[in-house]
């Protein structure tokens, strides 16, 4: 729950699904669903409301939203580390838009990419990293592999600590944007070489970003 949380999947002011849902996402029992709920609750990530509308809500600025020190981050990051994280998501991400773009999507998965696509294109400043996150899973998740949605949830959380001590820029979100059109294009064309290419010229992107920053 908490990585769901920290990507966005549940956005600040949203509310989890309903217990018996979410234990049964989780494949966990009822109890130990309210054991993490409170654990939750006092790291200060959701809050509890009663009444008719009433359910457990991430709260509107979770502690991860701080962002961090450039130079501090840096400090945690050498290059060998760069290197490391972007390797395996270069492996990951580029894999995934192919897998995706190889399988013969159902309607409702096209429906899924595409609008998590739109609201990526739509996102403001603000919400851009929660909703770019949002999209990097939801082209893992049509690959119809859980495990590589797990991995690639695993490498973006890796990667939260980077983009959150870089600042927004809007020329760079405008290329985003671009590029993340393009993976989708071939994606849903059906074309795992053309989705392959456009994901690695987006993520060498970012990592060359990445690097300008830090390095």
């Amino acid at each position: 729950m908490l990585q769901a949380i920290r990507l966005g999947v549940v956005g600040p002011g949203e509310k989890l699904p309903a217990e018996r849902e979410l234990a049964a996402r989780l494949n966990v029992s009822r109890v130990t669903l309210r054991e993490a709920i409170r654990a939750l609750q006092q790291a200060g990530f959701v809050q509890s409301r009663r009444g008719r509308y009433g359910g457990t809500f991430v709260v509107d600025e979770p502690p991860t939203a701080i962002r961090h020190d450039v130079r501090g981050v840096a400090r945690r990051w050498d290059a060998a580390r760069l290197a490391d994280v972007f390797t395996f998501r270069h492996v990951l991400e580029t894999g995934a838009a192919e897998a995706a773009a190889a399988r013969e999507l159902t309607a409702a998965e096209r429906e899924h990419l595409t609008a998590k696509l739109a609201e990526a294109g739509r996102a403001d400043l603000a919400d851009f990293r929660r909703r770019d996150s949002r999209l990097h899973l939801a082209i893992a998740e049509v690959t119809g592999s859980s495990a590589l949605v797990s991995a690639v949830a695993d490498v973006r959380m890796r990667l939260n600590e980077l983009l959150d001590a870089i600042p927004l820029l809007e020329r760079n979100i405008e290329h985003s944007r671009e590029q993340h059109e393009q993976v989708v294009a071939a994606i849903l064309a059906g074309n795992p070489s053309a989705a392959r290419e456009a994901m690695a010229e987006h993520l060498a992107g970012t990592a060359s970003l990445l690097r300008g920053f830090l390095g």
